[in-house]
């Protein structure tokens, strides 16, 4: 019997009609493993994965294959995103195990959870040195039917290792502006500079790296730190991997020059790239920036906003073809043909030449990615050219869209609220701002428990999920409050992240100041994880360390900081040996360097915005901006601070010394950019 029909997940439901008798991820699917005596088949994806599709295709709708799932295993399926924890234990065995990762994750366990044997995607035919599915199965079986002892020591020493593998970080320091250096340096080894980002194919979007390089820029000055941003922002926002129609980013790019994407969109990459885009602008004027910003804030309110005023978590990057099949990029690539029939000879043309569509195509049967031509082709009449866009874009709507995995991941939305607040912010969009503040109520009303000190994985469809909130939950979210508490200067949200952040130190951090993925009371798996290392997101210890750091500056107690700067221990212990996988904590790192600067702007509301909108706009690392009415004393950052010979004033603290108050928006700049 297939178990997942009652399931919340999209990625669960996706398989609920297989004939494989699926279990969700609980203890009954291990009682029933020890009851039949057999091994546990954990299968582990997500929603968007297009080769977890394709596997779906070839084996678990295979009523063969099925079969022999259902008799020789209990098999069990897994979504990585609504169950972080379970994915994180697991894909570090693989990892181990066979030199490499990734999704779909196949793990054979003991009716205990002991892994023994691992893989990710198997064909159903042996191919390319692969064995076939049904070869994994029956070799799989066999060892379990005839060597059980040898199978039950493997896994015993598996597990013993894993358990073994908890981070020590002895007496930990920050980072200083030595380990900064070194970072920048390692980085400047691996910069493309022909084509922006860091090594080969495939290409990720560095988002945190990013955000560390314009923060470095900030406090140092230094050219190099944000030419790497400016080029790798354009070559992105030029590229396959940036929807030159709709806006928002693909997940990667699959070449090295950002041609041709892995099509999927995810919330998590547009939120970081938003940021991003807007913090670049922020720093330059670039107006190529802040059109990516606003088009990128944009495609998640309108593609991925979801009734209940959150953001779901994907767009697929498969599609129907239009000939009977799914295929990947499909909803997004064009042929010359196509072009024409939309647009006509003479605009079909102009679009061929403007977006890289070539006769012979850029990515499959002929179809073209579209891509901005390069900067050195002269320019289209601005007009025209956005007709042809839009007329592409109604045409592509009538295509069939990509599924949508519509759950709402709470770390994610956490980090929507603080793009879209400070995006609409920065560019005077008080529609974004509104969304983000919707956000993040869902947030507070749906996912939170236990008077507000606990958080929950997921909803949808306004309806919470059952999963327990991992550190990456509370560190996003804290992060999205604090941001827009700095936007709007409603005092609700800025309680809000302390009460998360207390959780983070009563329940997910050790005694040495290392910080656990999962809390001391969530479901005990073979391995508390604990993973440091920045990836797709900000790993929940950075963020954490990140959040932390900020609401000591909000709120003066030095145990919050204290807790930032013990964390950030890893921060100096890896910076100069893996700093594209340390881009959040060396941006944090920069932020502690720079104070980081707390700014108080006092007044009413209408008088203090030029003040308030200067304070957002400034570059400081990590600044912390709180704005009141006179008198205000819930918030320590704006106590005793009045207007200033009658008019509204703005405070600046760096270290523990505050300057004498401003009432001018220039002066203000000043402060800040010393």
């Amino acid at each position: 019997m297939n178990r997942l029909a009652g399931m919340t997940s999209p990625y669960l439901l996706q398989h609920a009609d297989n004939p494989v008798d699926w279990w969700p991820w609980s203890p009954e699917a291990f009682e029933e493993a020890r009851r039949r005596q057999v091994p546990v088949l954990l299968s582990v994806g997500y929603a968007s994965c297009h080769w977890c599709h394709v596997m779906a295709r070839e084996s678990f709708e295979d009523e063969a294959t099925a079969q022999v799932m259902n008799a020789h295993f209990v098999p069990v399926k897994v979504d990585r995103e609504e169950r972080p924890d379970v994915d994180a234990v697991y894909m570090e065995a693989v990892q181990a195990a066979t030199g490499q990762g990734g999704w779909p994750m196949t793990v054979f366990l003991t009716p205990d959870a002991e892994p023994f044997y691992f893989g990710t995607y198997f064909p159903p035919a042996p191919r390319h040195g692969m064995p076939s599915f049904r070869q994994v199965l029956e070799g799989v079986r066999t060892a379990w039917q005839d060597r059980r002892d040898e199978v039950a020591d493997v896994a015993s020493r598996i597990s013993a290792d894993l358990a073994g593998r908890s981070i020590r970080l002895g007496a930990p320091q920050p980072p200083g502006a030595e380990e900064m250096g070194a970072a920048l340096l390692g980085l400047t080894k691996d910069f493309d500079a022909s084509r922006g980002g860091f090594d080969g194919a495939p290409k990720f979007p560095p988002s945190m790296v990013l955000e560390f390089l314009l923060r470095h820029h900030a406090r140092t000055g230094s050219e190099g730190a944000l030419q790497m941003v400016q080029a790798t922002c354009e070559a992105m926002a030029r590229g396959g991997i940036y929807d030159q129609l709709g806006g928002g980013f693909a997940r990667y790019s699959v070449d090295a020059e950002w041609v041709v994407p892995h099509f999927e969109k995810m919330l998590y990459d547009n939120a970081l790239l938003c940021r991003v885009y807007a913090h670049l602008w922020r720093s330059t004027g670039d107006e190529r920036a802040r059109r990516i910003a606003l088009e990128t804030a944009d495609f998640m309110v309108r593609e991925l906003g979801t009734p209940q005023g959150g953001f779901a978590s994907a767009l697929d990057a498969d599609s129907d073809d239009g000939q009977g099949g799914h295929a990947e990029g499909a909803y997004y690539v064009w042929t010359r043909s196509q072009l024409t029939e939309v647009l006509g000879e003479d605009d079909a043309a102009l679009a061929a030449d403007r977006f890289r569509v070539t006769e012979e195509g850029t990515f499959e049967r002929g179809a073209s990615v579209l891509q901005l031509a390069d900067r050195d082709r002269p320019l289209a009449d601005a007009d025209r050219l956005e007709s042809v866009r839009r007329r592409l874009l109604e045409a592509r709507a009538a295509r069939p869209r990509p599924e949508r995995d519509d759950k709402v991941v709470t770390a994610w939305n956490g980090l929507a609220v603080a793009a879209l607040a400070e995006t609409g912010a920065y560019f005077e969009r008080p529609d974004l701002v509104e969304a983000a503040t919707t956000a993040a109520r869902l947030l507070a009303e749906v996912h939170t428990v236990e008077d507000g000190r606990r958080l929950l994985r997921t909803s949808r469809d306004g309806v919470p999920g059952t999963s327990a909130g991992v550190l990456e939950d509370y560190a996003d979210v804290a992060e999205g409050y604090l941001t827009l508490y700095a936007v709007t200067g409603e005092t609700d949200w800025l309680h809000r992240a302390g009460a998360l952040l207390d959780t983070v130190l009563e329940r997910f951090a050790g005694d040495d100041g290392t910080l656990y993925d999962t809390a001391d009371d969530a479901e005990r798996l073979i391995r508390r994880p604990q993973d440091p290392t920045d990836n797709a997101v900000p790993s929940g210890w950075n963020a954490a360390a990140g959040a932390l750091l900020a609401y000591g500056a909000y709120t003066g107690e030095h145990r919050y900081r204290q807790a930032a700067e013990q964390a950030l221990g890893v921060v100096r212990e890896l910076a100069a040996r893996a700093p594209r996988f340390l881009g959040w904590g060396l941006a944090v790192g920069e932020a502690l360097l720079d104070g980081p600067r707390e700014v108080a702007v006092v007044g009413e509301p209408e008088e203090r915005a030029v003040l308030h909108r200067t304070a957002l706009l400034a570059t400081a690392p990590g600044a912390v901006v709180a704005a009141g009415a006179p008198g205000e004393t819930s918030v320590p950052l704006l106590e005793g601070r009045g207007r200033v010979e009658g008019r509204p004033a703005a405070y600046v603290c760096r270290g523990f010394v505050c300057a004498a108050p401003v009432t001018e928006p220039d002066a203000l700049e000043r402060a800040l950019g010393d």
